[in-house]
């Protein structure tokens, strides 16, 4: 079976069972600060599963394009990946654990064909918070899984979220494949071995956690699933090592014949860059271009890093581009906005190479300059913090320092820097991890009128400078709006002083915003905005704001545009060629 039969197989075995299939979303979120990706299926559906009704109804299915970066260190292995593919399937309040693990179990067994006597399955332990789940033991006996191959785990394996301090969480229960390896006895799922690959999670979100710590009962139990479509993959062809697929293969052969080297010469090397072109293509595709800052800040080290170990592997021509192509050949049919953006996606990614070499030549310079000092002072040894500083300033990788300084006779302290590395490295989880401080998504009263005020924003924006000005995305916090939009130049403070007094205009005005759902097609022959169809589903929701604005989008919104307060502009600014950002506030 191949990754579009996958897709598809999964598609219709839910379709059958009541199941709508909705699109696979952005991977920049449109409604959630607290994280940088789109990190599963279940992200755009936060405020479905919070309550919501979804226009497609209460049985949704789809497959979701994912980066998540927690693990990034780990790319290099054979299993671990930063972009991947997340089936899905969930239940917003109708059924729960009995379907749910039933048609999961007939899933992988009878429609994939795998063996049930190398399937082992894990189930929450329980704790002071909530209660051992035998329901989920149970189902999972009837289904013919023996007591042997069921266990309980504690939180920290057999429990999902809440992201942040708050929210919906629960049990889950997790299906693992037993690769035959036995070289780790009496190890268990979870185990990072090897032997037990995890290929299902299904999540009994029935608890929200409050702000004390407590865990109350949801008035509305959802079930959020995820499958990995490269890990199934793996499974499916029996193989031990997940660049072998066919969705990522041919990175590895591109990078063999621009190299002339071998994938079994320098493994971790050509997984890496393999890995991170084929994220950093989907990222700018999304809109995620290379910047110091946020996403484009997780891309621009992606790209950075492939081009230092490409340049280990001789690789001395740009070729980033290149791989891009390759990974946007394997998926222009599945996801098509990556063709329409292939120029922009190759230019981004090319430019980005361009200029870290340039900076790369300054790091040699840089070297030459320590090396020398260290000379004249009748040193031998360069610090941890000068080969650390040469290597996050200049992109100089510890290894060409090293060589370099053998070359000429002198040592490196590698034990210093990797302490200052490693003391990086966390600095930069904390600061991400910031982002999850305020929960999964956050519909409170404030960030419910500023996403009403970016539809005016918008609106406004295309009187002022022009129809041809589309939204390139938006993120909401508590405290500010932040949108970016496509624009030929910098507004001027006339402009930007108008696009105020409009904005403000409509808030005086105290327009009622109004909800309707219809098909996508029907939504666009009445007007409405929408820039991102590829995103969205058959049955859109369209907010209309009088007779200002009329926009497909998800929602939040308020009931009338005279509870927003006064708008106010804080600041504009470029993000890339052609493309703009406007930050505001509402008092």
């Amino acid at each position: 079976m191949n990754a579009d039969q996958l897709r598809q197989t999964y598609l219709q075995f839910f379709e059958a069972r009541g199941h709508q299939r909705i699109a696979s979303a952005s991977l920049l979120p449109e409604n959630d600060p607290t994280v940088l990706f789109t990190t599963a299926g279940m992200h755009p559906l936060v405020p479905y599963l919070l309550g919501e009704a979804h226009p497609q109804g209460w049985r949704l299915v789809n497959f979701q394009k994912c980066i998540r970066t927690n693990d990034i260190d780990e790319v290099g292995d054979p299993t671990h990946l930063t972009f991947f593919e997340m089936l899905g399937n969930w239940s917003l309040g109708d059924y729960f654990k009995q379907e749910s693990l039933t048609w999961s179990f007939e899933f992988l067994t009878q429609v994939l064909g795998l063996p049930a006597s190398r399937l082992a399955v894990t189930v929450f332990a329980g704790d002071a918070d909530a209660p051992r789940d035998e329901e989920s033991a149970a189902i999972w006996r009837k289904l013919g899984v023996p007591s042997e191959r069921i266990y309980f785990l504690p939180k920290a394996d057999n429990w999902w979220g809440p992201a942040g301090r708050t929210g919906p969480c629960g049990p889950d229960s997790e299906m693992f494949f037993d690769t035959g390896r036995a070289d780790h006895p009496g190890c268990r799922p979870g185990c990072p071995c090897g032997k037990w690959l995890e290929v299902w999670n299904n999540v009994f979100m029935e608890y929200n956690k409050t702000e004390t710590g407590q865990y109350v009962r949801l008035e509305q139990r959802n079930v959020d699933t995820g499958m990995g479509v490269e890990r199934t993959l793996a499974v499916l062809g029996q193989m031990d090592d997940i660049f072998q697929i066919e969705t990522i293969h041919p990175l590895i052969e591109q990078i063999e014949q621009l190299s002339g080297k071998r994938y079994s010469d320098e493994p971790r090397s050509f997984r890496i860059i393999a890995d991170h072109l084929r994220s950093a293509t989907f990222a700018i595709g999304d809109g995620a271009l290379p910047s110091n800052v946020e996403a484009g800040y997780v891309v621009r080290r992606m790209l950075r890093r492939a081009v230092r170990l490409g340049r280990q592997l001789g690789l001395q021509d740009n070729f980033c581009a290149t791989l891009s192509g390759v990974t946007i050949d394997m998926f222009a049919s599945v996801y098509p906005e990556l063709e329409h953006h292939r120029a922009a996606i190759a230019n981004a990614i090319e430019a980005e190479e361009i200029k870290f070499k340039k900076t790369l030549a300054r790091g040699l310079r840089q070297y030459q300059k320590l090396a020398q000092s260290l000379q004249e002072r009748s040193e031998t040894r360069i610090s941890g913090a000068e080969a650390f500083d040469l290597f996050e300033t200049y992109g100089f990788p510890l290894p060409l320092t090293v060589e370099l300084a053998k070359e000429q006779g002198l040592s490196v302290d590698e034990a210093a820097f990797e302490s200052h590395y490693q003391e990086h490295r966390e600095a930069s989880r904390l600061a991400l991890g910031q982002r999850f401080k305020g929960g999964l998504a956050d519909h409170a009263e404030r960030t419910t009128r500023l996403h009403t005020a970016t539809h005016l924003l918008h609106q406004a924006l295309r009187q002022v400078i022009g129809p041809e000005v589309r939204q390139m995305g938006s993120n909401i916090t508590e405290e500010r709006l932040r949108f970016d939009f496509s624009a030929p130049g910098r507004l001027n403070p006339e402009q930007l002083a108008e696009v105020e007094e409009i904005v403000n205009q409509q808030i005086q005005l105290d327009l009622p915003v109004s909800l309707e759902i219809m098909p996508l097609e029907e939504a666009m022959q009445a007007g409405a905005l929408a820039f991102f169809s590829s995103h969205y589903s058959e049955l859109v929701k369209v907010y209309t704001i009088g007779a200002f604005s009329k926009e497909v989008c998800g929602g939040p919104h308020v009931e009338h545009t005279g509870q927003l307060g006064h708008f106010k502009i804080v600041k504009e600014e470029a993000v890339s060629q052609s493309v703009r950002r406007i930050r505001a506030v509402l008092a």
